[in-house]
């Protein structure tokens, strides 16, 4: 399969709004698999009942007694490699590579996140680069343009109800204040700033929602978050993680993380 190439407007709107929305992009047959590992998933994270890591993966878990949490599992590929098969599709791995300029990248991410009805789990206003920038050395902007994309994959419909993410367009951010605004998130809801409320115009936030399968990407600098599932179905996103060669100075959780893409030797999309 070749990779997947964004049109001019689309790389504009990656851009210039911070994310860009591309649906439909994975069929349901392809899904199948996606949705049987995190089943899996789901039903070994019931049984470790804490934060640890097993097989490969690092499995962030909330025990409330009758049942456990799933928050997130980091480098979920390294237990369920049909997982980490697919974060090496040249649909996401082209894009990504043609927004970081770059002929390959570094994957940092392969994560599975569970908002199951009721479970409650939801993410305050943040951006990304809060989890790439650690402090001294743990990261670099080589190509001035954030030397980061990730990928967001609804494995299920991403509806008003089930707590489906929310974006802040680029031009609702103070000209001055644009980059990283904070080094912690923001409570969901309220207005957003760093050292105040006056940087972000969150009332100017867009809901995203589409159908399984479609495909969000987004840079390090764009403001999202979302509020938890009110519905009665599951809503699950696969999000992977690709930095610019040489970008990053941490080393992720999960057995295999970093991996190059495409590996050394193989042939490099075109940019």
């Amino acid at each position: 399969m070749s990779a997947l190439r964004l049109s001019s407007g689309q790389v504009d709107e990656f851009f210039g709004r911070g994310w860009v929305l591309l649906p439909g992009l994975f069929r349901a047959p392809e899904l199948a698999p996606v949705r049987a590992a995190f089943e899996r998933l789901h039903a070994t994270a019931q049984r470790l009942r804490s934060t640890q890591d097993h097989d490969g993966a690092r499995f962030v878990l909330a025990d409330r007694g009758d049942d456990v949490v799933v928050q997130r599992v980091v480098w979920a590929g390294g237990a369920e490699p049909d997982l980490l098969s697919l974060s090496a599709d040249p649909r996401l791995v082209g894009p990504a590579l043609q927004l970081l300029g770059s002929d390959h990248c570094e994957q940092l991410l392969c994560q599975a996140h569970f908002k199951m009805p009721g479970d409650g789990v939801s993410f305050d206003w943040h951006q990304d680069i809060q989890h790439r920038d650690k402090g001294p050395g743990t990261w670099h902007d080589l190509n001035g343009r954030g030397s980061y994309v990730q990928t967001l994959l609804a494995v299920d419909d991403m509806r008003a109800d089930n707590g489906p993410l929310q974006f802040v367009p680029q031009d609702a951010v103070r000209t001055d204040a644009r980059g990283r605004l904070s080094d912690t998130p923001f409570d969901y809801g309220t207005p957003m700033g760093a050292g105040g409320g006056d940087v972000v115009d969150a009332s100017r936030a867009e809901t995203l929602i589409g159908e399984a399968g479609s495909v969000i990407l987004f840079g390090p600098y764009a403001v999202h978050g979302s509020t938890a599932n009110h519905s009665l179905a599951p809503r699950r996103v696969l999000i992977n993680g690709y930095a610019h060669p040489g970008a990053n100075g941490r080393v992720y959780p999960g057995v295999g993380s970093g991996r190059r893409l495409p590996p050394a030797g193989a042939p490099a999309a075109s940019r």
